[in-house]
């Protein structure tokens, strides 16, 4: 077993999503990863993304959608994306919002101008 304690969990920042990094290959999962992202009121990514992977949201608080036509997931909700299905992280709401995140392990993404991403540190 692997123990991921909430204060030693690693965590990083892009403007406006903090991650915290749990399950990943360096932290005891060779096959799946999970952290949670915190994101900012307001917040609205500048463009989409794509995995070559299945990605879940699990909504704990606040609300967040996923694409600007999708439904607001509140807490309790789920969605799962479909490998190569854009994604465009937004907070409808005047308060942050938190949500677990799980994806396979060694997966690959791509912004919506085509520049691909490395694997993120959260997912390392």
């Amino acid at each position: 077993m692997y123990l991921i304690a909430a204060k030693d969990a690693p965590r990083f920042e892009l403007p406006g999503v903090e991650f915290t990094g749990l399950a990943s290959p360096s932290r005891g999962s060779d096959e799946v990863c999970t952290w949670r992202i915190t994101v900012s009121a307001g917040l609205r990514s500048p463009q989409s993304h794509t995995l070559d992977r299945d990605e879940i949201f699990m909504v704990l608080s606040g609300a967040i959608q996923l694409a600007p036509e999708a439904p607001v997931l509140r807490a309790g909700d789920a969605a799962v994306v479909p490998a190569g299905e854009a994604i465009q992280l937004i907070n409808p709401q005047a308060e942050p919002a938190e949500a677990y995140v799980v994806v396979r392990a060694g997966f690959a993404a791509a912004m919506e101008d085509g520049t691909a991403i490395d694997t993120p540190p959260w997912a390392r």
